[in-house]
């Protein structure tokens, strides 16, 4: 998304008109930028050990950036003293997930490192601006199963017509509230500055935390997830000199590192070594229910769940008053590792070729 002019006054609509709409908005984008981390965690952990160390390294650091966005949500959450939780049964999407692409959608599945996970995370991350005003938000069409991301809160029925443009909608939100509250005599921007994760609670390697305490540092904080994901108005940078996602993973596409000075689709730096083969081939979008009551795949299953069920709460106790508990987020990281690894290294029963996969969903009938 192009970058905005942190206090400009503009008047572009806004669907936004009331707190309770933009909490349902913020609220959407937790669970926007959460739903990429299950698909970037299994493609990393189905690695070979010793193999593809260029891919690896990309996929950490776009996922621990995405742990970034999911904080910087939280902080403005927490700034106009809404409250945030990760641990609600349809918090995690149902996979595979909807996001837009333009006019379309596509699949956002669970699934092993191949090219076709690339493919799925450059549409992901892929910079699209609408052409018109009118264009911003879309008849949804009927998607079947699957959880619909960006869509309106408001209105599902219409869902936007990319994440930047999703983003927007909560930009002019917040400035349309702000104006509002400051024309009644009241401030929107009244959290508690001691619920925000500072850097001295969150270390990402890539990307600085931005403590919001009022309009622009908000907008900041919307800028930076957004301009990670696609690059300063779509360009291979973003506003902090970091190649964005999009660009990380075209590397993997294209062969080659992206170095200063080159155009987006011409990396010229060195080359990138992938081996596709190198993988394990765990089951795509896999449930509980697909693993054989009392066997011990499924028994490995249901603990990685519950590992990742509980990380989702350690991580609501640091957003909802104590970011202090951030500090132990290293180690859990590892204890998900552990868990994963475990997993899927074994082999899923009665599909001969294929892996067991982790779960992530949530809902109550996946808890026994």
């Amino acid at each position: 998304m192009t970058p905005h002019t942190l206090l400009a006054e503009r008047r572009l609509p806004a669907e936004i008109d009331t707190m309770a709409e933009l909490e349902a908005y913020l609220n959407a984008a937790l669970r926007l930028e959460h739903a990429t981390i299950p698909p970037y965690l299994t493609a990393l952990y189905s690695l070979h050990p010793g193999a593809n160390s260029d891919a690896r390294h990309l996929i950490r650091v776009v996922a621990v950036e995405e742990m970034l966005h999911l904080t910087l949500v939280a902080n403005v959450m927490n700034a106009v003293g809404l409250r945030v939780d990760l641990t609600a049964d349809d918090f995690v999407p149902r996979y595979p997930a909807h996001l837009p692409s333009g006019e379309i959608d596509f699949l956002v599945s669970v699934q092993p490192f191949s090219q076709a996970a690339v493919t799925t995370f450059l549409n992901i991350e892929r910079p699209a601006k609408a052409p018109n005003e009118s264009s911003r938000l879309l008849p949804r069409p009927d998607l079947g199963a699957g959880t619909v991301l960006a869509a309106s809160p408001i209105d599902p029925s219409r869902r936007f017509y990319s994440i930047g443009e999703f983003y927007e909608e909560i930009d002019r939100g917040l400035r349309h509230l702000d104006h509002l509250y400051r024309a009644e005599g009241r401030e929107l921007f009244t959290g508690d500055v001691a619920r925000q994760v500072t850097a001295e609670y969150f270390y990402s390697g890539g990307g600085e935390i931005v403590v919001v305490h009022d309009l622009a540092s908000a907008l900041k904080a919307l800028e930076l997830i957004t301009e990670q994901g696609e690059g300063l108005g779509g360009g291979i940078y973003d506003g902090e000199g970091e190649l964005s996602h999009y660009y990380r993973f075209q590397q993997l596409q294209l062969g080659h590192y992206y170095q200063q000075g080159d155009v987006p689709g011409r990396p010229s730096g060195p080359p990138l070594d992938v081996d596709f083969t190198a993988v394990y081939p765990v089951a795509i979008d896999a449930a509980l229910a697909d693993y054989p009551a009392g066997s011990p795949v499924r028994e490995a299953a249901q603990r990685f769940n519950g590992t990742y069920g509980d990380f989702l709460a350690h991580l609501t106790a640091a957003y909802d008053g104590e970011p202090r508990k951030l500090l132990e987020a290293v180690p859990w990281m590892f204890r998900l590792r552990d868990d994963i690894e475990h997993l899927i290294r074994n082999p899923f029963p009665g599909r001969p070729g294929v892996h067991a996969s982790p779960v992530f969903t949530r809902a109550p009938e996946e808890r026994s």
